[in-house]
């Protein structure tokens, strides 16, 4: 077999502390430019993939590992480009409200409420959550306060995050509790960045994210741009989701949100823009002509009765376009499988069946995640010298039996994915080659301490906030 990429001079060292992992027999659902379907054995020193390769070692070096992974499917990875860890605990507390009354008559008072102790729980609940259904790389928008609880969680995780201090400054639209003066808010993003950015062998990353454009103050957001022109840091915000935010928007800076952050300076290929469901078409064209991505939520778009991004328009202009499951209170899971196949779904009504076929679905949550995030040259796909970062999936399952006859294509296993797959079907999840969930349990984060941390901290918040039913 021809190996596809260059091995890292690094790798081919016989280091005395190298951590070696081969994953024998699996079929490769590679994501690679070609698409891929290999059956083959994959090589991993320390957490980047050494080699694909058909041939299986007669031993094993000192000290390797071996899982066998007959009967299974290996994919990468999967990445959510829009995640809100703080939120977790909130899951089925604000529920059949459209977005500006669930922000302001629930989400942002609880998430005042928080204390290191309950987002420490909260994001460990989503954390688990993730890794259980493959997902192994997320951009987090953060919290206002103690944003530090969130990456503490991600770091002895093993989960692969993009992080940002949520940034909310305005005077008029934010309410008190939540507000921030606008220099110190932006000091606390930039420590953030000189403390974390790059740590645990660049798993843990800092973006900058100012909530949306009715929460923050020009000068606020043009130091965003500024800082991230300077640091090549991702901006990461919410654009245009709700017909009621676009007419804040209106009142407060005189046109769309997209044309405004263009206006600006803030759309580039750093920026990542969750949602984008009303669009005019020269926002559209913004999108595709500065590199801007954006990231599609089906589930809470349609929770929130927000509508539907153009996905299909995007995409066929060249924007590339990623997918979130957002938050647990407006979704109510972090389930991928799930996206992908309302993204899958939803579309065709109006497109035609043809649109948003599986293996498009498969690329949006693992390479154009990938992009997204800037984390293209590492992850996305299975290529040697990339970083192991894989999902192993059982598609022998009741619920999800791949056909006996014929080959086993990418447009057969991409379908089998998006369409048929359940989180139950992982079986196994790796970040930088170290296993992080296997079969029912996230290594890191067992389920019954986990659970009565988040009793504990639902307790907590409960004493604090007065929640009426509308």
């Amino acid at each position: 077999m021809k190996k596809r990429g260059k091995v890292p001079a690094q790798l081919d060292k016989n280091r005395k502390r190298a951590e070696e992992l081969w994953i024998f027999g699996g079929t490769l659902l590679t994501q690679d430019e070609e698409r891929r379907v290999l059956r083959a054995h994959l090589r991993i020193v320390d957490g980047r993939i050494a080699a694909i390769t058909r041939s299986r070692p007669a031993r094993l070096s000192r000290g390797a590992k071996a899982v066998d992974a007959r009967g299974l499917v290996l994919l990468p990875g999967f990445v959510q480009a829009h995640i809100h860890l703080c939120q977790t605990l909130f899951r089925n507390q604000a529920d059949d409200l459209e977005l500006m009354d669930w922000l302001a008559k629930r989400i942002w008072i609880m998430e005042a409420a928080h204390t290191p102790d309950t987002l420490k729980a909260s994001a460990q609940l989503g954390i688990h959550e993730l890794l259980s259904c493959g997902t192994t790389c997320i951009l987090d928008m953060g919290t206002i306060r103690h944003t530090e609880t969130i990456l503490e969680a991600v770091r002895a995780s093993g989960i692969r995050a993009s992080v940002g201090k949520c940034l909310m400054d305005h005077p008029q639209t934010t309410p008190e509790y939540l507000r921030e003066p606008t220099d110190a808010a932006l000091r606390e993003a930039q420590a953030l960045f000189r403390k974390w950015n790059g740590r645990e062998g660049d798993r843990i990353r800092i973006s900058y994210a100012p909530r949306f454009v009715i929460s923050c103050t020009e000068r606020l957001l043009t130091e965003v741009v500024r800082l991230s022109r300077e640091s090549g840091a991702l901006i990461h915000t919410h654009a245009s989701e709700n017909r009621k935010e676009i007419e804040i928007v209106r009142e407060l800076v005189g046109s769309e949100n997209v044309e405004y952050l263009h206006r600006i300076g803030m759309a580039s290929s750093r920026l990542v823009l969750a949602h984008c469901v009303w669009l005019n078409s020269r926002e559209k064209e913004i999108l595709r002509e500065t590199g801007t991505h954006a990231v599609h939520c089906p589930s809470s778009n349609m929770k929130l009765a927000s509508g539907f991004s153009p996905v299909p328009e995007l995409r066929a202009s060249g924007v590339n376009v990623a997918l979130g499951a957002d938050g647990a209170p407006c979704n109510n899971n972090l389930n991928i499988f799930q996206e992908m196949r309302l993204a899958a779904l939803l579309h065709k009504p109006a497109h035609g069946p043809r649109s948003m076929r599986a293996q498009e679905v498969l690329d949006m949550a693992t390479r154009a995640g990938a992009r997204a995030l800037g984390w293209q040259s590492d992850i996305g796909s299975i290529e040697v010298g990339k970083k192991a970062d894989l999902v192993a999936l059982d598609l022998n399952q009741p619920s999800n039996t791949l056909p006996a006859w014929g080959p086993l294509d990418s447009e057969l296993l991409a379908s089998s994915v998006v369409y048929s797959c359940q989180p139950s079907d992982v079986r196994w999840t790796w970040v930088d080659g170290k296993a992080v969930y296997r079969n029912g349990e996230v290594l890191a984060l067992p389920k019954g301490p986990l659970m009565k941390r988040v009793r504990s901290a639902q307790l907590k918040i409960a004493k604090k906030v007065k929640i009426q039913r509308l």
